[in-house]
């Protein structure tokens, strides 16, 4: 057998048990709760093709080979124990039996015991006030997770009327993206409902120009968490016009919150969230790239001070072409030129970790890409440190730490931007372009702005409302010694 056959050959087996995985990823979605993932990618919707690819993927960044047999044999003993609601890392559970050296079946029911009879949190409904790049993503997003009825369940967008065939429009861009792709699965709308409907999901939409006066009870929304997309309120005398509205119980703004409202940083200070926080903000995507990889560094060799320069894609305040604008240089034409412009991320890093206040200082460049920017951390750190041991450190906490959801780690020199198109990832640490000498350490964190930052926001709704289930295998501490 030649080698082109062989090859041939191997796909087609692992295609054959990749088909086997998908009634099983299904089953135990619907039938008892349980979120699969391979380090950190989501299984559940992925056809065979995909679930190769996906096995095939995290190898070629970064983590170990993972045969998509030892996945097959893990989820169906899996779903003969039948936990309960849980959140699995399909690859976490290979590695960790393949250590133990223990039979399947034993190894799993002790690592799972933690799940049985664990029980899914009461559903809550979540509101997308505005609905345009970020929130048509977490509307993508929260559609995706639905099932069981439990956790985090849209009922509603709010907009303002642009025409008259405005739901047809707002179903059309939910439906297809120039960015992300078409949706997977159906778009529909109810137009004397006014309701769009995708996957079986009913979204009322709501016109209204006035927060404080909305009666989401009359469309059975109760205690709703109001996500505010449009950035027009970024205080909490503005966002808490939303509590005034029937039916609210909480508010997250996606950008960045004045003080006093905390700026959570999902992974870094997601536990500082209390029950009587009722008006969050989920920061930047600038911020969430950053933060956990600063966590990272501060913790393992001591941040001293830094300078964080952005490369970030062009977003809807740029003029496609010149014209007047506010602020400086973003009235120049978004397609054609590299903007600098502000950026308070790094001095927001503070709020999330307050070890770092006065560290950092930040600028960014607007560049003509629609998604998926660069954060370039110049770091004078207190602890020597060589390439080597710096990405050994940063693929470890990739893999293996409680940032493993946040941070995520490539070494290929043919990746570009649109690599990370979709990455759930917060931020993707570079490891061919690191730089290392003595207290000098300089890192390239890629960053999908639209995608990864809206699973961070997911993440801190998940937090919230209390609807993320328990994380198996637990997350240890990683030392820079390993």
């Amino acid at each position: 057998m030649n080698d082109s056959a062989a090859h041939r050959d191997d796909w087609t087996e692992s295609e054959e048990l990749a088909e086997r995985m998908i009634p099983l990823i299904g089953a135990l979605r619907r039938e008892h709760d349980v979120v699969t993932s391979l380090h950190g990618h989501r299984l559940l919707g992925l056809s065979a093709t995909g679930l190769v690819e996906v096995h095939e993927r995290v190898a070629q960044l970064g983590h170990e080979r993972l045969p998509i047999e030892d996945s097959l044999a893990v989820l169906e003993a899996i779903h003969a124990l039948a936990p309960g609601a849980s959140s699995l890392d399909v690859a976490r559970l290979v590695a960790g039996h393949t250590e133990s050296g223990q039979p399947l079946e034993t190894y799993l029911a002790e690592v799972l015991a933690p799940a049985m009879g664990a029980v899914a949190a009461e559903p809550t409904d979540v509101v997308l006030y505005g609905f345009g790049r970020i929130g048509r993503l977490l509307a993508r997003i929260l559609i995706a997770h639905t099932g069981g009825g439990s956790g985090l369940r849209l009922r509603a967008i709010v907009v303002r009327r642009g025409a008259e065939n405005d739901l047809v429009k707002r179903a059309s861009l939910l439906l297809r993206d120039s960015v992300h792709g078409r949706f997977a699965g159906s778009v529909t709308v109810d137009e004397e409902a006014e309701q769009i409907i995708a996957n079986g999901t009913r979204i009322q939409v709501i016109y209204s120009d006035d927060p404080a006066t909305i009666d989401y009870t009359a469309h059975g929304i109760h205690d709703a968490i109001v996500v505010d997309n449009t950035g027009r309120w970024r205080d909490e005398a503005g966002l808490s016009q939303h509590l005034r509205s029937k039916g609210v119980a909480r508010v997250l703004l996606t950008a960045p919150g004045k003080s006093p409202l905390k700026n959570i940083v999902h992974g870094i200070n997601d536990d500082t969230i209390a029950d009587t926080d009722h008006i969050l903000s989920a920061a930047s995507c600038t911020t969430n790239a950053i933060t956990p990889v600063l966590a990272a560094i501060d913790e393992a060799y001591g941040v001293v001070k830094g300078h964080v320069e952005t490369v970030h894609s062009f977003t809807n305040d740029q003029n496609l072409i010149d014209n007047f604008h506010k602020g400086d240089r973003r009235g120049r034409s978004a397609v054609l030129n590299m903007v600098i412009t502000e950026t308070g991320a790094a001095k927001a890093v503070a709020k999330a970790l307050p070890q770092l206040e006065g560290k950092l200082t930040g600028s960014s460049i607007r560049v003509p890409t629609p998604d998926v920017s660069l954060a370039v951390l110049h770091l004078t750190i207190a602890r020597p440190a060589t390439k080597d041991q710096v990405n050994d450190y940063l693929r470890r906490v990739s893999l293996h730490s409680k940032l493993r959801q946040q941070i995520d780690y490539v070494e290929s020199p043919d990746v570009v931007s649109t690599d990370f198109v979709g990455s759930h990832r917060a931020g993707i640490v570079d490891g061919l372009a690191t730089i290392a000498d003595e207290d000098t350490l300089i890192l390239y964190v890629w960053y999908d702005n639209e995608f990864g930052y809206s699973c961070q926001v997911i993440r801190v709704l998940e937090v919230m409302a209390g609807s993320h289930p328990i994380v198996l295998p637990e997350r240890p501490e990683v030392t820079l010694q390993g």
